[in-house]
């Protein structure tokens, strides 16, 4: 997985986010782009087996800048101080669900799921679960995903605090049917990004979370 080397990159770079710290560290830099790449190469062979929709997916489409956009940002710092993967299962839509591994000191996590989709596209997904919400139910609680995630991620901002304005506030899937955001997600401990089963245990965590995936992309597909 992830080096020793590349690890203390990301936590000195962290303590020197800077572009004077950045530049006198152009080797170190450009040793923590080929993990990077080479990380994503490994774990994108083992998720194309695991999900079709990923085939047309190359390690460009997986990788993030390490610069920051400012634009919209209080932060100012130029770096991003954590190594992202994203396989995304439509590289042609401008979102879609896919799965996602963050990997920074004290801060790493595994996410899988669709991060606030578009009107349109939660449109579709609320219709999908207002259709077959007792098959939700059931993925949800399905033992290889239960033993990993404890369902959808909530909190003040990725959900209605009654529902749609358009769905009876007594429909049976109601409180799915407020989320405006539908991930689920587990921290990692630094402890855990090392040890000899990280990789196994990622890619266990993304074929737990396919059903979802698939449930999801499902209803983004599906035509009226």
């Amino acid at each position: 997985m992830i080096s020793v080397a590349s690890w203390q990159f990301l936590t000195d770079l962290a303590q020197n986010n800077s572009r004077e710290w950045f530049l006198a560290n152009a080797s170190r830099y450009a040793q923590f782009k080929a993990n990077y790449q080479a990380l994503i190469a490994e774990l994108l062979i083992e998720m194309q087996a695991i999900d079709p929709h990923l085939e047309l997916l190359s390690p460009k489409h997986c990788s993030f800048r390490i610069h920051k956009d400012l634009r919209f940002s209080k932060d100012k710092t130029p770096y991003k101080t954590h190594l992202g993967i994203w396989f995304n299962t439509n590289r042609n839509w401008d979102n879609a669900p896919g799965y996602y591994l963050h990997l920074e000191p004290g801060k790493s996590f595994i996410a899988g799921g669709i991060y606030f989709p578009a009107a349109e596209q939660l449109r579709k997904i609320r219709r999908e679960i207002s259709f077959f919400h007792e098959e939700l139910s059931d993925l949800l609680n399905q033992a290889p995903f239960v033993t990993q995630f404890n369902g959808f991620d909530r909190d003040e901002t990725n959900q209605l605090k009654t529902g749609p304005k358009d769905v009876d506030k007594n429909h049976v899937a109601i409180d799915f049917l407020k989320l405006k955001s539908f991930t689920f997600s587990q921290k990692i401990s630094d402890e855990a990004v090392f040890s000899k089963q990280c990789k196994a245990n990622t890619l266990l965590q993304f074929q737990s979370m396919k059903p979802l995936i698939d449930f999801l992309y499902r209803g983004l597909e599906t035509d009226e």
